[in-house]
């Protein structure tokens, strides 16, 4: 008697070795006995296949497809199961590129690997019954049945792409919630209806601004309004959810209808915006455009809960606002002590396509995504894809047949959706809702829509694209081919929804009409005064009592118990037990830890982040300790006593742009702690330049919003080459006025304490920029003793603590610098020559100078400084010096230059040397 064959995975394939090679075999088996374990350990795919293969087994073996058919026949069959087993697959990770995604029928393509041929079956086995694996509830279905749901769930106005996901949990959780579900079933007759009224709304916005203000940019939403219902029904979901807070960041197309339609602004207070003679309340400096503004409102929802929806003001650097919303939500998260499972805060960021794929800080942003230092617990992301950036078609502007490509990166859901199917984009965005709460990461919705007019509605789109915007002339608003369907099954009659336009329509016409009656009323536009500060030099108490410094002293250098201490972080411990002993003094790395740690002493938070942090750039701060035999890490600071405030440190990925826009964020919702971004070298800032100037230097001018963040960027020239010398001084000495920013270079570890302390006490927000030190934090010289700590305050300029008579010129600089001079002034034997420092450049506080500089009755001033003559302070202290005394103003510095250093050692010190030299005269 024959034996019968062992149940094998690789015995079934010996028969089909052109799909599967020998050489597969074992590794075939392998996870054929893992997935006999524990089904969950392989994919999907593997998993149904597997069933497949026992099904088919079990059916030889119980004689039920016939005993007399041969091997050959039951290895077609199974050839064939393994064929629609790929074929679900398939479908599954390459539907979306066949499926409905454009309103317009330009962008719909053949996609021949999802052809039958290519699997091997034809239309002779539609009618033949297959496993469907795990596919709508598994079972045997004809292979036409499958289809009809592979298409429906993966090719129709919806589509995702989720098979590109590392976790099989959330690809199940997805594929449940698609495969053979219809999109609309959830819906009833009210929301529907809603969703009518909503895209009505959209519409007939858009379409009266368009004829009441002809010409004027507006940004219209017109071809991709399904976004004001599905914001309007994602904002009812989030109760439920139990999200209290949306933190919104969007670029300006749609953002006036967002703000009129989703945040209920009043339409008059829009309409006056549009008048050439408008000037909000308020404004004293600079203002913004409409449709860049921020606006927060406490929505309340059809449950009776109220939502709260901020949307955050955007420069037209479309994407940069992504990471100050995300620092924004963190810092809510914090706010309602939400840090565990940071489900009450949604980050919701409304993208173009262009832009979504064009802007990188869109991948910086999505990589902070899941770091310790920056995660909000996941952002919904919604594209509002017009299908061209202002004239640029996608296949001009992407490598890549989808504008979401770069949040693959992540391994998220990415849901597709044709914007003339609202309900299905309103499924979306639900879904979408659902994932983000459940799974805690990222997502994406991807409504793919068209833009009626240009990229303003003064621009002509047919210069450029003709045959695009001629269907697009001819298609019918969203909101009509949704009423048709409505019509159709009898859930709306056009009689309601030509009334509902009547009664909108009527209420806009009002609202324009007290607009008009209220501009009337205004007098005309006058020049208004400028933003200042008149506490900007007010004394802010920053000492320390003494019983207070020494505690906390002790604590930060207190060796951590049962820790394997690195012998050289022991010694840098005892070298600064010794400084609060006052056995030695105080250097500039442990003034800035006790900075930190009198303020988390006395119940102030402080967050620090930027590119190696914790330990610092230049092996200086060790904020976090590691033991050298097991994994484990102590934070003195966090340790200082058990009520003290919390204390945040952070290695930043390598991101300036992103990283600076999240703690800028950060800083604008959680005023109340230190908020410290650190530059690894100062020229790096650069790579933040756009935060820096759209956001951190003049949102204060143009949106009333105001930061107390910190800028820590190393600055000075020690014969380091061109990128780590200068922090570009220039740049945000150009970029002062108004008192919109504090811009300091400390000398001394007191005045660094001081500052640090000041930022946080004074009482209102201003941005600080602070110049910091590399060759200073090991200088003897550059030394304060404890009664500079709990004595004093901080000190905008420092008269030479060793001149004091009267001589004929008075050398003045900023920052390091002053040590050379010291240095060599000793060395020379001019003693008579007074140093006098700047160490807050802005404000400057020319009473105090003008006090310091005349008690030496000078006959010429020397300004000094290691940068060249283009760059440094020159350009704006020399004007300044020029009005405040009636002297000769002499430079001594370096020749005007085209990089920031020479990268030779031997030419800095020739440079350095003639610059002193200089400066004294000599």
């Amino acid at each position: 008697m024959r034996q019968k064959p062992s149940l094998s995975a690789s015995s079934m394939v010996m028969s089909n070795r052109k799909s599967i090679g020998i050489e597969n075999l074992a590794l075939l088996e392998e996870y054929y006995q893992r997935w006999k374990k524990d089904p969950a350990s392989v994919s999907a795919d593997w998993s149904a296949f597997f069933e497949g293969f026992e099904f088919g087994y079990e059916s030889l073996k119980n004689g039920q497809l016939g005993k007399k058919v041969e091997r050959r026949a039951i290895a077609d069959d199974l050839k064939k199961q393994r064929a629609v087993y790929e074929l679900i697959h398939a479908y599954r990770t390459l539907g979306h590129y066949i499926a409905n995604l454009d309103p317009l029928g330009f962008n719909q393509y053949e996609y021949d690997e999802l052809k039958l041929e290519r699997f091997g079956l034809n239309q002779k086995d539609l009618e033949s019954y297959f496993d469907s694996g795990d596919l709508a509830g598994g079972g045997r279905k004809t292979l036409r049945e499958i289809l009809e749901i592979l298409k429906k769930s993966y090719c129709s106005t919806l589509a995702v792409e989720f098979m590109h996901m590392d976790s099989f949990v959330q690809r199940k959780w997805i594929s449940q919630r698609i495969e053979g579900k219809s999109f609309y079933a959830g819906f009833s007759k009210e929301h529907k209806k809603q969703i009518l009224y909503d895209l009505l709304k959209a519409e007939l916005f858009e379409a009266f601004l368009h004829t009441r203000y002809v010409g004027q940019k507006r940004f219209s939403l017109e071809g991709s309004c399904t976004l004001i219902p599905m914001m309007d029904a994602l904002i009812e979901a989030c109760p439920a959810h139990g999200i209290d807070r949306l933190v919104v960041g969007m670029a300006h197309r749609g953002r006036l209808n967002f703000v009129a339609n989703v945040l209920q602004q009043d339409y008059k207070v829009i309409f006056d915006e549009f008048s050439e003679n408008y000037i909000p309340e308020g404004v004293l400096g600079n203002g913004d455009v409409r449709y860049h503004l921020g606006f927060e409102a406490a929505l309340k929802t059809k449950s009776g809960s109220i939502v709260t929806v901020g949307l955050t003001p955007n420069p037209s650097h479309l994407e940069a606002v992504n990471p100050v919303v995300e620092g924004k939500a963190r810092a809510w998260e914090r706010r309602l002590k939400d840090t565990e499972q940071r489900k009450k805060v949604l980050p919701l960021l409304i993208h173009g396509d262009a832009s979504f794929m064009g802007q990188g800080v869109v991948q910086e942003t999505l990589n902070l995504s899941r770091l310790e230092g920056y995660t909000t617990g996941g952002t919904l992301h919604i594209i509002v894809n017009n299908q061209i950036g202002f004239t640029t078609v996608p296949q001009d502007g992407r490598s890549t047949h989808h504008c979401t490509a770069v949040a693959l990166m992540l391994g998220v859901p990415i849901f597709h959706v044709n914007s003339d199917d609202p309900l299905a984009a309103v499924f979306a965005v639900l879904l979408a809702l659902e994932y983000r709460q459940v799974f805690g990461q990222d997502v994406v919705v991807d409504l793919v829509g068209y833009r009626k007019y240009g990229h303003n509605e003064g621009d002509e789109p047919s210069f450029t694209q003709p045959l695009l915007y001629k269907a697009i002339a001819q298609h019918p608003n969203i909101s009509d081919v949704f009423l048709d369907q409505l019509i159709k099954s009898g859930e709306m009659t056009r009689e309601e929804a030509n009334e509902y336009r009547k009664i909108f329509v009527a209420e806009l016409n009002q609202k324009m009409e007290e607009s008009k009656e209220w501009i009337k009323q205004e007098n005309p536009p006058t020049l208004r005064p400028r933003l200042a500060c008149p506490r900007i030099f007010d004394p802010v108490k920053t000492a320390v009592p003494l019983e207070e410094f020494l505690y906390v002293g002790h604590a930060l250098v207190r060796e951590p118990p049962d820790f394997n201490l690195n012998p050289k972080i022991r010694k840098i411990l005892e070298e600064r037990k010794a400084m609060v002993e006052g056995k030695q003094p105080i250097l500039l790395a442990f003034a800035e830890t006790m900075a930190f740690g009198t303020l988390l002493y006395e119940g102030i938070p402080v967050r620090l982040s930027g590119q190696d942090s914790r330990r610092g750039t230049f092996s200086q701060r060790h904020a976090v300790l590691y033991d050298t035999k097991v994994s484990k890490k102590y934070v003195p600071l966090a340790n200082i006593h058990p009520n003290q405030a919390i204390f945040c440190i952070y290695n930043s990925p390598l991101s300036e742009y992103a990283v600076l826009g999240f703690d800028y964020g950060y800083s604008l919702d959680y005023p109340e702690a230190l908020i410290i971004w650190e530059a690894q070298y100062g020229d790096f800032a650069n790579g933040a330049q756009v935060i820096i100037d759209l956001y951190l230097v003049s949102s204060e001018s143009k949106w009333g919003v105001t930061s107390n963040i910190v800028l820590l960027l190393p600055h000075g020239y020690e014969g380091q080459g061109p990128e780590h010398s200068s922090a570009r001084v220039e740049r945000f000495l150009q970029a002062c006025a108004e008192d919109n920013i504090v811009v300091a270079n400390c000398t001394t570890p007191a005045n660094y304490f001081h500052i640090l302390r000041r930022q946080v006490l004074r009482g209102f927000s201003k941005p600080l920029i602070l110049f910091t030190h590399k060759s200073l934090l090991r200088n003897p010289q550059c030394a304060s003793s404890i009664p500079e700590f709990v004595q004093g305050a901080f000190e905008e300029v420092l008269a030479d603590p060793q001149v004091n008579q009267p001589s004929s010129k008075v050398i003045l600089c900023t920052g390091k610098v002053y040590y050379d001079l010291i240095d060599y002034r000793s060395r020379i034997g001019r003693m008579d020559i007074p140093i006098v420092r700047i160490e807050q450049l802005y404000p400057l506080h020319e009473k105090k100078l003008k006090e310091i500089v005349l008690r030496y009755q000078p006959q010429s001033l020397v300004w000094c400084q290691e940068e060249p003559k283009n760059m440094g302070a020159w350009s704006y202290m020399f004007p300044k010096l020029n009005d405040m005394f009636s002297l000769p103003v002499l430079y001594a510095g370096r020749e005007a230059s085209a990089s920031t250093a020479t990268g030779s050692m031997a030419y800095h010190r020739l440079e350095q040397q003639k610059l002193l030299s200089d400066a004294f005269g000599r």
